[in-house]
């Protein structure tokens, strides 16, 4: 085992001097082609090319000697230090930290940083990268190779968000751009670079701009609750937007930060609003101009992002982007059966009948879902006199298609 294991960050400014004494007491040094081409790393120094970073702690973990790690920006920031420290490596790292490449792309763009989201994006988690973009204001997406800016741009099909690209941070071949979301495709962008995604609406109407508290999104952001009453959305909830179903509905559904939500029959606006406030990139749809103009009302009243779709369900589903969870507010069994076909991880509905809601659990069930009914009945009182002011009735239908075989 190596005798020390020394991780030194590198953003391009000359090395500390702690730095530059752990690279001179090396006999293993690991790291990029432009690492290794330092002048501080010892000639008689065994070199390992950094590929593979566990392949790199075996190694490391088998040499007799002192070892130092050379990686891009902190390593303890989305970096090899976790990968190193894992209990199967039993090795004991020292860092030496350099400032972060999603610190220095802020720095170069000027803007502040601590209402971020951060997310990496590789190929099996560039679509839940894109889903963050979707949903928050501002967010700093580490690419990687064929999960990049162009690729962002084109997943981000529809929504509008400007791209500050930050290429080979530090580097003599450092470059920052400027493109709409839309053009990124067409330029080809060097590795390793950094893409600040920025567009939407700043936050809920009233909110204040004196710093927050938290990095990244504020959690208490907007009104307390997961469903808000009816007096939020004006009073405009329709007979399948009750407060009790749309908990019920959020409950089973959790949406959460990286899922895109559909809401199908979105009415007021109220659960696509209630699902973005989660956290969750949202589509709602709706065949009325008037339910789409409501839903586009309450979004901007919260401070939250949706992309608003005018059409009719199932018709106006087929080029939307795959859903983690669906919420299908109207259009009965036949939107039901096409959004299954799409494979969503969980779908809810509900019925107004028993007769009705058998035909869409069957449906549910033949399309590999494990299906649950509840009978929701609520009675809202007048508390001033203890009397009955509403009463509601609906069938709750929730599908789940248990856990994925590959990751989406």
């Amino acid at each position: 085992m190596a005798d020390r294991v020394t991780v030194i960050g590198w953003d391009g400014s000359p090395l500390t001097a702690a730095a530059r004494a752990a690279l001179g007491a090396a006999t293993l040094v690991a790291g990029a082609a432009h690492h290794l081409a330092l002048t501080e790393v010892p000639r008689t120094a065994e070199r390992i090319r950094l590929g593979s970073v566990a392949l790199a702690a075996r190694r490391i973990a088998a040499h007799r000697g002192t070892a130092v790690v050379l990686a891009d920006g902190d390593p303890g920031f989305f970096g090899v230090v976790r990968t190193l420290r894992a209990p199967e490596f039993g090795l004991e790292v020292e860092v030496v930290p350099a400032v972060s490449s999603v610190a220095a792309a802020f720095a170069r763009a000027g803007m502040p940083w601590d209402d971020a989201q951060v997310v990496v994006a590789h190929r099996r988690t560039l679509r839940r990268a894109v889903n963050v973009c979707r949903a928050h204001t501002k967010v700093a997406v580490l690419t990687s190779p064929g999960a990049g800016p162009a690729e962002l741009g084109l997943l981000l099909d529809g929504i509008h968000r400007t791209f500050v690209i930050c290429e080979e941070l530090g580097t003599g071949r450092e470059q920052v751009t400027v493109v709409t979301s839309d053009k990124a495709a067409d330029h080809t962008w060097r590795d390793p670079n950094v893409v600040i995604v920025i567009g939407g609406p700043a936050g809920p109407v009233g909110a204040g701009d004196g710093g927050g508290w938290i990095a990244g999104r504020d959690p208490g952001a907007g009104p307390r609750g997961w469903t808000l009453p009816a007096e939020a959305y004006e009073g405009r909830l329709g007979e399948g937007e009750t407060e009790t179903l749309r908990a019920a509905q959020l409950a089973r559904l959790g949406p959460r930060v990286g899922d895109l939500v559909w809401d199908i029959g979105c009415g007021s606006g109220a659960f696509a609003t209630e699902a973005a406030r989660a956290g969750a990139a949202v589509i709602a749809v709706d065949r009325d101009p008037g339910a789409c103009a409501r839903t586009e009302a309450a979004a901007r009243r919260f401070g939250v992002q949706l992309q608003i779709v005018h059409g009719t369900a199932p018709h106006v589903l087929e080029n939307l982007p795959e859903p983690d969870v669906v919420r299908v507010g109207g259009g009965g069994a036949a939107v039901v059966s096409a959004v299954a076909d799409r494979r969503p991880q969980r779908i809810v509905t509900h019925a107004g009948t028993r007769d009705a809601a058998e035909l869409v659990g069957r449906d549910l069930t033949e399309h590999g879902y494990a299906v649950e009914c509840a009978l929701l009945q609520s009675m809202e009182l007048d508390t001033r006199a203890w009397t009955e002011k509403k009463r509601s009735v609906a069938f709750l239908l929730a599908g789940d298609l248990g856990r994925r075989d590959a990751p989406r």
